[in-house]
């Protein structure tokens, strides 16, 4: 059955972030215009709209919420599903398997399989939801060959690689990549940002009087947040680095929450700074595996900071916040505050 799902590939996906060359630069210009900043400036009106209603609906909830529950993990995945082109009552489906997907040693996320000790068992859930996404993509893939429209899944399912039509599993991988990390990433990094907020007053009255230092508030709230935890990647020559010899071939874990807390890049790492400068840090990879979304990333969270920040009167925090329990991809799952908003 495993085989079937996966054309035959040993692997149970095959995304970017599992590519090298020659195929990652074939199947990154697939969709890579649809994520320039010229591109998505023209969606900005639409992402500030969904963004109002999103501050709506947690000024509705009165003087209370879990932030990641009602707001955080729906905004970004409103916009990116529109992007992408998925109808609004399919959405809960993607949240639900996209947190299953990522938090596969969380309880509450998803079924805890990972924490079992037994690989065999995660391996067998994980193509589980493999299988839930495939039953949900091949059909939409099906209908925007027949009928294709403007959304990147169109754009996806009439792709051409070395002038073939792609192929259901790498469509297929190339839907679950897009839909569950674009929005799952965002949602964590906001969710970082507003509670470091709340554990930093000074912060919080900087934004509110200059609302022009968003834009450096949103790269802190990533560092802080690191949504992204690790990589794997595969050493392309002999290389030294501090007296460990690497080979050629060996495989090496590329771990993010180590380097955006790192003594020798950051000045008080474990500090939340508004001041701080964020070049050169590991916030989106680098190289030719720079995270293909990171405009819109930083175009969602600055959009939804200036509209919470022009009606939030004061925040703090109502209970004690918790971090999902992931491997990969995870941030904050539980953020209770208390607010006042205008």
């Amino acid at each position: 059955m495993a085989r079937a799902l996966t054309g035959g590939s040993p692997h149970p996906i095959r995304t970017l972030v599992h590519m090298d060359e020659p195929d990652h630069l074939k199947y990154r210009r697939i969709t890579q215009s649809w994520f320039t900043q010229h591109r998505l400036r023209s969606l900005e009106h639409q992402i500030r709209a969904i963004a109002r209603a999103s501050v709506d609906r947690m000024a509705s909830h009165g003087s209370t919420c879990d932030f990641v529950r009602d707001v955080a993990v729906h905004y970004p995945l409103r916009v990116l599903m529109q992007i992408l082109g998925v109808p609004k009552e399919d959405e809960p489906l993607m949240l639900k398997l996209t947190q299953q997907l990522f938090a596969s040693e969380d309880v509450d996320l998803g079924h805890g399989e990972a924490r079992s000790g037994d690989p065999a068992r995660h391996a067998a859930e994980l193509f589980r939801l493999l299988r839930e996404f495939q039953a949900y993509f091949v059909p939409l893939m099906e209908r925007r060959r027949a009928k294709p429209m403007q959304d990147l899944a169109s754009v996806i399912a009439n792709a051409m690689v070395d002038g073939k039509p792609i192929n259901h599993f790498e469509a297929v991988s190339y839907f679950v990549i897009v839909a569950a990390a674009g929005h799952d990433t965002t949602s964590s990094s906001i969710s970082g940002g507003l509670w470091a907020l709340c554990e930093n007053d000074d912060v919080l009255e900087k934004l509110k009087a200059d609302a022009g230092l968003i834009p450096r508030f949103v790269d802190e709230a990533i560092r802080w947040t690191t949504p992204v935890h690790h990589v794997m990647r595969t050493a392309t020559a002999d290389v030294e680095l501090r007296g460990h010899r690497i080979a050629r071939g060996d495989w090496l874990m590329l771990n993010f929450l180590s380097a955006n807390r790192d003594e020798e890049a950051f000045d008080q790492p474990n500090r939340f700074r508004l001041d701080r400068d964020t070049s050169g840090n590991a916030l989106f990879g680098l190289g030719v595996h720079t995270c293909l979304g990171q405009h819109l990333a930083r175009l969602e969270m600055r959009i939804f900071f200036e509209e919470l920040l022009s009606r939030l009167v004061s925040v703090e925090i109502a209970g004690r916040p918790q971090r999902s329990a992931s491997i990969f991809i995870g941030g904050p799952k539980k953020l209770s505050l208390r607010y006042e908003m205008n």
